[in-house]
């Protein structure tokens, strides 16, 4: 196997000390074509014992500094995940009393202490099962930082790599030959660069690999930093799709569907075409090109602020397509709810949404379903037309659960009229009702859920008229702590969801009778998704925050 001069000793994580959240000194960290498709089994096999042993360390670390295994692929890169075991001192102290308030994290983390090395007691198992010493094997060698990616080096597929992080090149030779050893096969091969050991089906594909980093790494890549950027910091995993995997899918999606084979996969799944019945639909002309307007997406999971999050930006379809998310009213009705609401979704639409989502379903039924069908359908279904689904929607709504509401009224009510459920809409309120007199003619005995009262421009709709009376109260939800701090981008976006787990006893009457899981749900404060655009862009954060 390949190797170059060991690099320097790239340190070890640091551990905290549970009685003050300070950190405690560091510790030494210890060919082409279809036949590719394997080298998630064959060379990943090292990789994978590799990234097992890390497993329950990620539980603990999270927030990255210093390099990053895309500093070790090459620009051609189509996709990339990575792990991060050796985050900042201060986010370590975040996610390290975050876990500690979960007694079944605790337990399934074997009360672990905090100045253990976990990475260590990872690979007790392996252990067990082969001539592998942790000590002795991996400790001296092994960093902290992970990836698997899928490359493009010109051949029909991708190919399959994984990325570690090594502290000494010598002892990471002879430890990645006994961990490939354990795993019972001579497949795989590695070539290590630096600080980094690259992994494949063959050491050749590894130097191929390598060579085409030289000429450009995904790190410099100008897309990678503009969608990476976009996310934020980034934390204990990250993810990054280039422009260019949308157009492979899009290539393969239409062989397939052609009634070719998928290209690489060397004359397996065969179209027929004397057996039409077992020959691949086309695919929508839509997708495939939505597929190959695809212009790059990047993801994060990380801990900020004490909670955890998950933050997504990307850009897919086309410009019409985005323009029917383009509103950022989704918080305009949300925020104005009762501020003890326990949960709620809040959403608005740009002009025209109902016609524009009817043309992409008919686009993507490949031609055997029009607009004109589905309005013909949904005005028998409902008695509703376009316009009138349009006007219900009104400009901005929000659907909420007070916090007043137990589980078993929830789930056994007869007609809803003992629950505080109900939507508040904002729009043109004496045409909201007349839809909905419309509709409760449809639905008939149902129609209880459809009681209404409007004050304004304002209209509240559900079986219980307290809670409508509720609901049409200018409520002061935007400026509960709890809402800014799981939806900090409610002013820009089209779609909000919010959780309050703190908004009366609703959340441990779902744990009656079950100790367990209602020690496990107290920490929960609130829990937060929304979602907008910005330049072109969609974004979008699911952030949970603890007590």
């Amino acid at each position: 196997m390949s190797s170059t001069t060991p690099p320097p000793d790239a340190g070890g994580p640091e551990y905290l000390d549970q009685s003050g959240g300070e950190p405690v000194g560091p510790s030494t960290p210890g060919s082409g074509g279809g036949g590719r498709r394997t080298a998630l089994v064959a060379g990943g096999a090292i990789a994978g014992i590799v990234l097992l042993g890390g497993g329950v360390w990620a539980a603990m670390s999270f927030f990255a500094s210093g390099p990053q295994p895309a500093e070790a692929l090459p620009a051609s890169t189509l996709g990339y995940a990575s792990i991060d075991l050796d985050p900042s001192g201060g986010q370590k102290i975040e996610a390290f009393r975050m876990i500690q308030k979960f007694p079944a994290l605790e337990k399934e983390l074997g009360g672990l202490d905090a100045d253990d090395d976990l990475l260590g007691r990872a690979f007790e198992d392996i252990e067990k099962e082969c001539d592998v010493n942790y000590e002795d094997d991996v400790k001296p060698w092994l960093g902290y930082r992970f990836a698997a990616a899928a490359v493009d080096l010109g051949d029909e597929m991708p190919t399959p790599v994984g990325v570690i992080q090594v502290t000494d090149a010598d002892a990471a030779e002879e430890g990645l030959a006994a961990l490939q050893k354990c795993a019972g096969s001579d497949m795989g091969g590695w070539v290590i660069e630096g600080d980094w050991a690259v992994i494949a089906e063959t050491e050749e594909i590894a130097q191929e690999v390598t060579d085409a980093t030289a000429d450009g790494t995904l790190a410099d890549d100008e897309s990678y930093q503009d969608w990476t950027d976009e996310v934020g910091d980034a934390g204990v995993m990250s993810m990054y799709a280039a422009p260019a995997a949308g157009e492979f899918l899009a290539e393969i999606a239409g062989t397939f569907a052609g009634g070719g084979m998928m290209p690489g996969l060397s004359g397996e799944l065969p179209m027929d075409p004397a057996a039409p019945d077992l020959a691949a639909p086309a695919v929508p002309e839509e997708l495939l090109q939505n597929l190959e307007d695809f212009q790059g997406m990047a993801a994060t999971l990380r801990f900020d602020d004490g909670a955890l999050e998950f933050e997504v930006a990307g850009a897919a379809g086309t410009e019409d397509q985005m323009q029917m998310l383009a509103s950022d009213r989704g918080d305009d009705v949300l925020t104005t709810l009762p501020e003890d609401t326990a949960a709620a979704v809040g959403f608005a639409f740009a002009e025209g949404w109902v016609t524009q989502s009817m043309e992409q379903v008919a686009n993507m039924s490949g031609g055997e379903m029009t607009v004109e069908d589905m309005e013909a359908e949904l005005e028998a279904a409902t008695g509703l037309t376009v316009a009138d689904i349009e006007t219900l929607a009104g400009e901005s709504a929000a659907i909420s659960l007070g916090s007043d509401v137990d589980a078993e009224t929830f789930f056994n009510s007869s007609d809803g009229s003992d629950v505080p459920v109900g939507a508040k809409v904002q729009g043109d309120a004496s045409g909201i009702q007349d839809v909905l007199a419309k509709l409760a003619d449809s639905v008939g005995s149902d129609a209880t859920v459809l009681g209404n009262d409007a004050d304004g421009d304002m209209v509240a709709i559900g079986p219980n008229p307290d809670y409508r009376g509720q609901l049409l109260e200018d409520g002061d939800l935007g400026d509960s702590d709890v809402f800014q701090n799981v939806v900090r981008e409610a002013d820009e976006a089209n779609a909000i969801v919010f959780v309050n787990f703190d908004a009366g006893d609703w959340l441990t009457s779902l744990a009656e009778g079950d100790q367990e899981a209602a020690d496990n749900l107290e920490p929960l404060e609130g829990l937060g998704f929304s979602s907008w655009t910005d330049d072109g862009a969609s974004h979008a954060v699911f952030r949970l925050t603890t007590n």
